[in-house]
């Protein structure tokens, strides 16, 4: 039986997460990247999911989310599309398919949106792609903005490690997050932050702040489904909790599948016609 307390049967949209965060409750928000997948997180009764780049890492074994293409991401998000009902659907923009120009941009928000039937697109960055955002939204098409330890950007960076410690980054970040709301996003993730700095930008914005590795002091939280479920075992940052340890779960069950074919045991004359 399900302990979550709120409405499973009432949809989300963007709307309603500004509501939630109004009156204090916390947003989930998890990783899909298929139908069955998607199924299971909505029927549990998740509020966000996010169709992240991150495919490219735990679909395509990709070691960053640069390689994922648009037509890789639209083709997830419409496997997704089909097993949801009630949670708001969200697709990461792949490098590539926005920052050219914003005419650019605009072109592949509305392919996402168009071919995948996807309810609100997600793109890193500030103020670098300030006119990206006001054009795609200009069309109509909701956007969450993504701030703090940027994927996309690794090249730039250089590391994975926690972003706006320095005074002027952190400045920037919180500039960066009022504008994000001013020009009109409902959201934004906030990634690999300090706590205190996750908690400001919530104080200050009316638009919920989804954290992963920003504290508690934000709207809600996002993980990656395969790192939260135990299937990716290679990664294991600081700010990850695993919920289950399905990797070794399916090597068990393989192996006990394995034994049975070999020793004659499956099939049974039960499972035989």
């Amino acid at each position: 039986m399900s302990t979550n307390t709120t409405d499973n049967t009432r949809k989300v949209t963007t709307r309603r997460l500004v509501e939630m965060k109004k009156r204090g409750e916390k947003i989930s928000m998890l990783t899909a990247y298929d139908f069955s997948s998607a199924k299971i997180l909505d029927e549990a009764g998740i509020d966000v999911i996010l169709v992240g780049d991150s495919a490219s890492n735990v679909m395509a074994g990709n070691t960053t989310t640069l390689p994922i293409t648009l037509d890789q991401m639209i083709y997830h998000a419409k496997s997704v599309m089909k097993g949801t009902q009630r949670a708001l659907v969200v697709v990461d923009m792949p490098f590539g398919s926005y920052q050219g120009n914003s005419k650019e941009a605009l072109a592949s928000a509305i392919r996402i949106m168009k071919e995948s039937h996807a309810e609100a697109v997600k793109i890193e960055g500030g103020s670098e792609i300030k006119e990206s955002i006001q054009r795609i939204l200009c069309a109509g098409i909701p956007v969450m903005g993504h701030l703090g330890l940027t994927p996309q950007s690794i090249n730039k960076f250089g590391t994975y490690n926690v972003r706006a410690r320095e005074e002027a980054e952190a400045a920037k970040l919180i500039e960066d997050a009022k504008m994000l709301e001013e020009i009109g996003c409902f959201g934004i993730v906030l990634e690999k932050i300090p706590a205190e700095l996750a908690r400001k930008v919530a104080e200050e914005v009316n638009i919920p702040i989804i954290g992963i590795g920003a504290g508690g002091g934000v709207d809600g939280q996002v993980l990656v489904m395969h790192d939260m479920l135990g299937i990716n075992k290679d990664f294991s940052p600081r700010f990850l909790r695993r919920y289950a340890n399905l990797a070794e779960i399916m090597n068990d069950a393989v192996q006990n599948y394995i034994a049975d074919v070999k020793s004659g045991d499956f099939p049974s004359p039960k499972e035989s016609y």
